[in-house]
């Protein structure tokens, strides 16, 4: 199964397969994505969640109040649903 992430303001859109992070999905498509580690220590894909649901192996590194507002580690967070995500605040 695979789902659509919608990059808002520039309306990029790649497809990310079922168990795959979004950041590894973006990569692999060609999609500018910031990133740094990949694994959730330097914060350059933080993101935030605007549609969608996503699941972690791990919980990520964010207060409540942060997951709250939709911000994802794009590079640990796994797409259950199609999504729209921005970078901007």
């Amino acid at each position: 199964m695979t789902f659509t992430v919608r990059l808002l303001p520039s309306e990029l859109q790649f497809e990310v397969e079922k168990g795959q992070t979004i950041l590894e999905a973006a990569l692999n498509q060609q999609i500018p994505f910031p990133h740094r580690c990949q694994v959730g220590a330097c914060a350059a894909c933080l993101c935030r969640k605007v549609e969608g649901d996503v699941t972690y192996h791990l919980e990520p590194m964010l207060t409540e109040k942060e997951q709250a507002e939709g911000w994802i580690f794009p590079c640990q967070a796994i797409a259950e649903s199609h999504l729209v995500l921005t970078f901007e605040e």
